[in-house]
């Protein structure tokens, strides 16, 4: 697969088959993502994966953690300004229409939103942290890894999903993990293969035009 079929190919999946996927597939790929760009080659990504009986004994864990948690940052500015607004609207009223879900459904609304918490039903899945000493490069770095990492899958014939929605959950990750306290969490990563009859998964985001956001000098 060439690197623009991935780019082009790959989506944000949020309806996954009950299919497993296989730890070594996992391991060969956060191999090849290391080698993403990383400033000073800091390399800031600290990974843990759950899988197979993993999966199964975070997914009993989560449900035992009633305690309300403070998010580790916050995933969005408040006041966020246009044009980021109303793309960040629009994406999410295109993803409801295809659930069939009203604005004015509130409880279905909060329903859905609380299947990210199940990596929407997929297998596998990785945590990402970064120490918190960490700065806004090392952060880019971050998010280089993660890229790469999405790309690499779905060469492999795999489907993911960022969430930065765990970042609410923050507490529960990583004591689950075992991650330690100067680590910080970022994200989770839901990995598996897409369930083709759910429509969520048809949702293509739009994108700014070139005239958006670049300027040639």
């Amino acid at each position: 697969m060439r690197v623009t079929d991935a780019v082009n190919h790959r989506r944000s999946i949020r309806a996954f088959l009950d299919k497993p996927v296989e730890s070594q597939v996992l391991e060969e790929l956060l191999i090849k993502a290391a080698r993403a760009p990383s400033g000073g080659n800091v390399q800031p990504w600290r990974v843990y994966v759950v899988n197979g009986p993993a999966m199964t004994r975070f997914r009993d864990f989560r449900d035992s953690r009633k305690a309300p948690e403070n998010a580790a940052y916050e995933i969005y500015p408040q006041g966020l300004t246009e044009p980021y607004r109303s793309s960040r609207f629009k994406v999410g009223e295109d993803m409801y229409r295809l659930l069939g879900i009203p604005r004015e459904d509130r409880g279905a609304r909060i329903r859905r939103l609380m299947e990210n918490y199940n990596f929407f039903g997929a297998p596998a899945a990785i945590f990402c942290f970064v120490d918190k000493q960490m700065g806004p490069p090392q952060w880019s770095d971050l998010g280089m890894f993660l890229q790469t990492f999405m790309l690499l899958a779905t060469e492999a014939g795999l489907d993911t999903c960022a969430q930065e929605a765990w970042a609410a959950r923050p507490d529960t990750v990583a004591e689950f993990v075992g991650a330690p306290p100067e680590q910080m969490l970022f994200c989770g990563v839901a990995i598996g293969f897409q369930d083709p009859a759910a429509p969520v998964n048809s949702l293509v985001s739009e994108r700014e035009p070139l005239s958006g956001f670049a300027t040639f000098l």
